[in-house]
């Protein structure tokens, strides 16, 4: 098992410090968990108090709360003080103006639905791209206190423990999480001609849990055998794709490219269900 050290500093109520430390993690890697940290208990302190939690809408069916707000601050301040020179981008505030090789993806609250409803099912995301390609993620459920994380070429982790992702390799006995379009009517026809297609392969199930992040955490450890959604932005997506690849999944857009960070459309899975699933697409969708 992989040590590591997690020292926790109080240095006041409204913000306690977390040190984070694991002589196996990059420098990138251990300043996002400790990121992803922070986030996550400042998450939980708004979670304990929902029925004061302000809320604004962003567009239809499209929310973001004062916790989004505050998470996403400490984030950017903690990984703005370790890595001044790199680009950020982040759902609430956007993009900075910095050029650079590396750039952050930050959802910080992703399934913030889900959360104002105290449904837990929510993470914080971030996710570190160099020249355009994931690098490392971390996908941190503070409800759950569940920790994933990977970086490229080293593997994924759960909490410490190394996870892959599940080795079925039917579709009548997979289970696979999906998203349902919500903002207007984006992609609802391709929606609902995939959910058909995995229908009529009588694939054994299918959930939404309503977010994305944790979705594709839960491929990466085997708690779902795939996942498929439409119309996501990096931030969505960045960190769960590295994890997938790094516990042994496949991950592409539905037509089978590697442009699903620019598309937002993602299927994940373990190779053998990638693969049938992209055959039943091609076969019936085009």
């Amino acid at each position: 098992m992989i040590m590591y050290l997690l020292c926790i500093i109080v240095t006041s109520i409204k913000y306690p410090k977390l040190r984070f430390m694991n002589n196996n993690y990059s420098p990138q890697l251990n300043t996002a968990v400790n990121a992803a940290l922070l986030a996550g208990k400042t998450i939980m302190r708004f979670y304990s108090r929902l029925e004061n939690l302000r809320v604004m809408s962003k567009g239809h069916n499209d929310y973001v709360s004062e916790a989004d707000h505050e998470a996403e601050k400490i984030i950017l301040e903690t990984l703005n003080k370790a890595y001044p020179q790199y680009k950020i981008t982040a759902e609430e505030s956007g993009s900075n103006n910095t050029q650079s090789e590396y750039e952050w993806f930050i959802d910080p609250l992703d399934g913030t639905t889900n959360f104002i409803h105290g449904i837990p099912q929510f993470a914080v995301s971030i996710g570190l791209c160099k020249d355009g390609v994931p690098i490392l993620g971390v996908i941190y459920d503070p409800f759950k206190n569940e920790l994933f994380c990977a970086e490229k070429g080293k593997g994924a982790l759960m909490n410490d423990k190394k996870i892959r992702v599940a080795n079925c390799s039917s579709m009548k006995s997979a289970v696979f999480g999906m998203g349902i379009p919500y903002r207007k009517k984006d992609h609802t026809s391709a929606y609902i001609e995939t959910l058909r297609t995995l229908m009529d392969a009588r694939v054994g199930s299918i959930r939404r849990l309503g977010a994305a992040a944790l979705d594709m955490a839960y491929v990466a450890s085997g708690r779902l055998d795939g996942f498929w959604e439409f119309n996501l932005k990096p931030w969505d997506i960045v960190a769960g794709s590295i994890i997938v690849l790094e516990s042994g999944g496949h991950v592409s857009d539905l037509e089978d490219s590697e442009k699903y960070i620019k598309s937002g459309n993602i299927l994940a899975a373990n190779l053998n269900l990638h693969k049938d699933v992209i055959d039943k697409l091609k076969k019936d969708l085009q």
